[in-house]
């Protein structure tokens, strides 16, 4: 690069979005390429989301472009897919930062610029967000618009569609753009994306309707032909248009247009906002746009750890994860278990299923993001006697409290969930910690929960529950486990003494089992491994409550095993080591650690206090 001479011409001059409202319109193409080069050349060092921000950079552009925000409202839902709002919003010269401690969060976040109306980390979220808000705004007669981009697999999502029921052709400034990639994480399914795909719009329809309605709006012979009417309205349309889901729900449909083309989306967005009225845009776009290894694989480079530019490839080498110790055994067990079946919403790379769905494509299940769905549904497969597995992470089983324990739990039905991403997952911050789900898994009835400190125990507890007719959780950390050897056989319910009990003794579970043993050989205390957080195994409790021990209990999520151990070993002195209840912002796992005290000296200033 010449001395003096800008890498990014234009986007280099850009601090808010006034600044893209202020270029003319034949810089926006040359924007799109510096906003994308850009994005992947910050995101190979940090890590993220690359694929779904390279395909939602021009409907971006053109949202900053029409719209007046912060004064209106714009949402982004499966927020991974914000990260041109972020840079075009202020935060460019901070963008290096990105989900990095103190840094820039990989999700639109309320508390990091006023330009991010909603956080939005899950998917599916953003429409009912947005309705809100309109209904709100317009009750206290302020005059903003309201912008939700949905879409990248959200639309598989229920809440979406429970908020398009409720819009019901309101008067209100909404509009919602559908980013159409035909993705989420994994590739759509459904009869949802094949509707998409045959979606089309008709503006003699449009202008059919517009001219009946205020027909029909005029004295009172008019309001009686309306009752009278309705048959006749949706018959013209099925002439015109026919099988539009938008048009049903209340929207004005628009569309389908290039969301790659920023003259094309501004037009048509200006027309939306002139409409008053809910209005949905529909943009066809290419996950991983510009980029040819992300246009090439999308799932990889939907979420990817640093990688090089040239190649693709990601820098080091990892080693096997627990998602794919627990691909593997799947597989292993199918071979044996003809009614094992596997059930994944949209993330059929991310938990490990791809060989199992590539050998066993008759048994394995995605239903796209539709956690709910997918434990019901399993519970309905372990009714008529299959062996269901539903692989989730921890973040997004939250959405599916209700299903598991009515559906489940309390029907004593063998599903088995492997529960993904427990504990702390670092980079990708509040909305994704795996930190919650003891506490509320512990309330269940019948529900057996495992915790594999090894891959070794995550192969034989996955087995055990597979093997066992009860509903069954077995949680299991993002990233890889030590390959350890089994000092103690698995037996249901029982816990492993790694140390002798004595008067000062470590209770760990999952993860922090081996930083919990080294520190117990170090200093002469005794070591349990709590290989189930439920059931606890009591008669390891009753030594300890005879010995009037002093008990430690370590855990890498909101506190909730030494709330229960406290409980029960009552009068006995615990303290706990674990989360408060909080929120847990992005950084390393190692730092996120040393956050919370879960390292050796962490450890031992606490056992210091349990000293006499």
């Amino acid at each position: 690069m010449e001395s003096g001479k800008l890498k990014y011409p234009i986007l280099e001059t850009i601090y808010s979005p006034d600044d893209v409202k202020a270029l003319h319109k034949k810089q926006l193409p040359q924007l799109a390429q510096e906003l994308r080069d850009f994005i992947i050349e910050t995101v190979s060092e940090t890590g993220g989301h690359v694929a779904s921000s390279l395909g939602a950079v021009e409907i971006i552009l053109a949202m900053h472009r029409v719209f007046d925000a912060p004064q209106d409202k714009l949402l982004f839902d499966v927020g991974h897919q914000a990260y041109a709002h972020k840079i075009l919003t202020g935060r460019r010269e901070r963008f290096h930062t990105l989900r990095q401690a103190g840094g820039v969060s990989g999700f639109p976040k309320r508390g990091e610029s006023i330009f991010d109306a909603f956080d939005t980390g899950h998917a599916s979220t953003a429409v009912s967000a947005a309705l809100g808000m309109a209904r709100g705004l317009k009750l206290q007669d302020l005059d903003s618009a309201v912008v939700a981009l949905t879409g990248d697999g959200a639309l598989t999502g229920g809440l979406n569609f429970e908020a398009f029921n409720d819009i019901d052709d309101e008067e209100l400034p909404l509009v919602v753009i559908l980013n159409d990639n035909e993705m989420s994480i994994s590739p759509n399914v459904g009869s949802l994306n094949r509707r998409l795909v045959g979606i089309r719009t008709s503006r003699i329809y449009v202008r059919f309707k517009r001219a009946l309605v205020r027909f029909l709006e005029t004295g009172r012979f008019g309001r009686f032909l309306s009752r009278r009417m309705l048959g006749f309205k949706n018959g013209i349309k099925r002439i015109l248009m026919p099988n539009n889901l938008f048009e049903e729900f209340g929207f004005i449909y628009i569309g389908p247009v290039d969301g790659h083309n920023v003259r094309k989306l501004e037009k048509v967005l200006r027309r939306a906002r002139l409409i008053g009225r809910p209005v949905l845009v529909h943009a066809l776009t290419q996950k991983g746009k510009g980029y040819t290894h992300s246009e090439g694989d999308p799932q990889k480079f939907h979420g990817i750890a640093p990688f090089s530019v040239m190649t693709g490839k990601v820098t080091g080498e990892p080693q096997a994860s627990c998602s794919a110790v627990f691909g593997q055994t799947m597989v292993a067990l199918a071979k044996e278990n003809p009614k094992l079946v596997a059930i994944t919403a949209a993330m059929e790379a991310g938990t490990g299923l791809s060989e199992f769905a590539l050998l066993y494509p008759n048994r394995f299940f995605d239903v796209g993001i539709a956690e709910e769905h997918a434990v019901t549904m399993a519970a309905g497969m372990a009714a008529v006697g299959l062996t269901p597995v539903v692989a989730v992470y921890s973040s997004f089983l939250q959405r599916a409290y209700d299903q598991l324990l009515h559906d489940v739990a309390l029907q004593n039905l063998h599903v088995v969930i492997a529960l993904d991403r427990a504990g702390l997952v670092g980079e990708d911050g509040e909305t994704h910690q795996g930190v919650y789900d003891p506490g509320f898994l512990a309330t269940m009835p019948n529900l057996a929960v495992y915790a594999p400190a090894s891959v070794r125990e995550l192969r034989e507890m996955l087995t055990m529950a597979i093997a066992r007719r009860e509903p069954a959780v077995v949680r299991y950390n993002r990233g890889t486990l030590p390959d350890s050897k089994l000092l103690t056989p698995i037996t249901f319910g029982k816990w492993e003494v790694l140390q002798p009990l004595g008067e000062i003794n470590i209770i760990a579970a999952g993860t922090m089992v081996p930083l919990a043993h080294w520190v117990a050989k170090k200093n002469g205390y005794g070591c349990v491994n709590a290989r189930f957080l439920q059931p606890l195994d009591t008669d390891v409790l009753d030594d300890l409550k005879q010995r009037d021990a002093k008990i430690l209990v370590v855990e890498e999520n909101i506190v909730s095993l030494g709330l229960q151990i406290a409980s029960y070993c009552n009068p006995c002195l615990v303290k706990t080591l674990g989360l408060p209840v909080c929120s847990v912002t992005q950084a390393t796992v190692s730092r996120q650690r040393e956050w919370f005290g879960l390292t050796e000296r962490g450890l031992e200033q606490m056992l210091e206090s349990l000293k006499p």
